[in-house]
Parts: C-alpha cells; structure tokens; sequence
C-alpha cells in the first residue's frame, strides 16, 4: 500500500532522513520505533508533504511526491501530529465535523462510531475541544482524523503523556482500525504497547532504519535494543 524508497529529507542544509526504505501494507499495524531526533516524525511529515524530499513514495501505486498535503489526504491518507492540533474553540462534535472529506460521512467510519469507541467523547460533545483533557484531546484527534475515512493512517505519539487507562483505550482503538481493514503507521516510544499490537516493528536511528522485522525477533535482538532504543 505505502512504498518508500530512499527517502531523503532536509530542513534547509540539514540532511535529517539519509535513504528510508520500508513499506505498509493493506491492513497492517506498523511501528515505527526510535529514540528522539532519529527521524521519525520527519518521516511522518515527509509522507504528508510537509518536509522537502527526494526519493520514492508511492501510496497505492500513485507517487506522493511534490502533491500537497491536502492532495494527499484526499488520496486516502490520515494524519495525527505528536501536537493533535485540536480546534479549542470548537465543540467536539464541530471538530469532528471539519475532519469529513464531503458534506455526508460516505465512509467506514461514523459519528456513532466515534462516540462508542470514546465513549467519554459523547459526554463531552457538546463542549469547547480547548477545555478537554490532555486525554480527551487524544481521543478526538485520532477521531477527527478517521472521520476522513482514510485508507492507511500515520498517527504520532499517540500515548505521550497519558494516564495507563487512556493508553490501554487507545490500544484498543488501534485493534478496532485493524479490524476494519485500516492500515496504521504507529510512531511510538512506549515500547510495550508498540510490541503488543503491531505486525511489523521498524527501528530509526540517525535517519536511516536499522532494522526492520516482528516483535518477536526484535525482542530477541538485544544489541538493536540497546544500541537504538534503551535508554
């Protein structure tokens, strides 16, 4: 579904990607591990067209490169940024709203859909996304991104700073995507929740991936832990 192939990216003079090469395929969770400024994020960007880059990258057969982000979007890529980029003064049901591509939700994915997946969400519908929780705030971006029905789905640091009970439901959201036939690319530091739900485990470091394979054999790969992950 998702193709890259030495991938290069840059901020000004910057060399910060240096030949990224993997693929996501139809329906697959795959967890794109790393220590801070490995490249993870720009990887992210890179996809949406947020970052200049050279190289391969084809989503369902079409090159994303040099298309702007909304080109993109429309393609069938969802994106969740690290900062969730909520709508404060908007109610949750409007930012829900604004993530439809049309006028009518068309897609896999509804209003009731969203409310019964949080349901802490449908209690709070009514009320300004800005005086959410940091949770809450968590759980309508990830919604507000799959209102747009995408066909595979980038999400950033989707339990950075969240209490275990929100991470255990945003587990659970990322089963409920795969279930559904949605591909995700899970950009994620906890270790645990990365190797409990992804098909395939890739690890950055210094802007390239030095490895790529199941949990399993990353979990028996410890001079890959240690090297590029472990603190």
């Amino acid at each position: 579904m998702l193709q890259i192939d030495q991938l290069h990216a840059y901020y000004g003079k910057s060399h910060v990607l240096q030949g990224v090469s993997f693929e996501v395929k139809q329906g697959e969770i795959v967890a794109l591990l790393g220590r801070n400024g490995s490249g993870r994020s720009t990887t992210a960007k890179s996809i949406m067209g947020l970052v200049h880059c050279e190289g391969e990258m084809t989503f369902k057969g079409h090159s994303l490169l040099n298309r702007k982000p909304f080109d993109i979007a429309h393609m069938g890529l969802g994106y969740v940024p690290e900062n969730r980029d909520i709508f404060p003064k908007l109610t949750v049901h409007q930012n829900l709203l604004l993530g439809l591509k049309g006028k009518q939700p068309t897609g896999r994915w509804n209003f009731e859909d969203m409310y019964n997946l949080f349901p802490r969400l449908r209690e709070r519908q009514h009320t300004e996304a800005g005086v959410l929780s940091g949770g809450e705030q968590q759980m309508l971006t990830l919604c507000r991104s799959l209102m747009g029905d995408p066909d595979l789905i980038i999400i950033d640091e989707p339990t950075e700073g969240l209490a275990p009970k929100i991470v255990a439901l945003v587990g659970e959201f990322l089963r409920e995507l795969r279930q559904r036939g949605v591909s995700v690319l899970l950009i994620e530091q906890k270790l645990t929740i990365a190797m409990n739900i992804s098909d395939r485990a890739l690890v950055m470091g210094h802007g390239s991936i030095v490895f790529d394979g199941t949990p399993a054999a990353l979990r028996e790969n410890a001079a890959i832990r240690q090297e590029w992950l472990e603190v």
